[in-house]
């Protein structure tokens, strides 16, 4: 069973998927939240489908001392959508702070263009926020 990373942000979702051994995660897509979760449900529905998922992670937003941020309560309400949507799979958090400046280290060090950034943001947090939980994980 795969794990699938998820970075849940305010106007876009990026999203994560490991290997079929769950020792690598590559990048899968950023999805436009379009100011509402059905339209992220509804591409998460269409991905469970094509691939075996048995964990989804999703970053949590922590303020820089460990407290919970305003953008971490949206987040957490996110995530009990997903608990109750999909109760059959294991959904996870893991501190995510840093990895959207990780996340542009990296576009920076590929001389990703400017405007094309935006685009992959979300999709490359979330294979940090995978990273980091198969690291935690072993």
């Amino acid at each position: 069973m795969r794990i699938l990373g998820i970075d849940y942000g305010e106007a876009r979702v990026g999203v994560a998927i490991t290997d079929g051994l769950n020792i690598t995660a590559q990048g899968l897509e950023t999805i436009q939240r379009n100011g509402s979760d059905k339209v992220i449900l509804r591409r998460l529905d269409e991905i469970l489908e094509k691939y075996e998922i048995g964990t989804i992670v999703v970053g949590m937003p922590l303020n820089m001392n460990g407290t919970i941020s305003q953008r971490a309560k949206i987040t957490q309400e996110f995530v009990h959508k997903l608990k109750c949507k999909y109760n059959k799979l294991k959904i996870e958090t893991i501190d995510e702070r840093l990895t959207t400046v990780e996340a542009h280290k990296t576009m920076n060090f590929l001389e990703v263009r400017k405007n094309k950034k935006k685009d992959i943001v979300d999709t490359i947090s979330a294979v940090y926020i995978l990273e980091t939980y198969l690291n935690k994980n072993g």
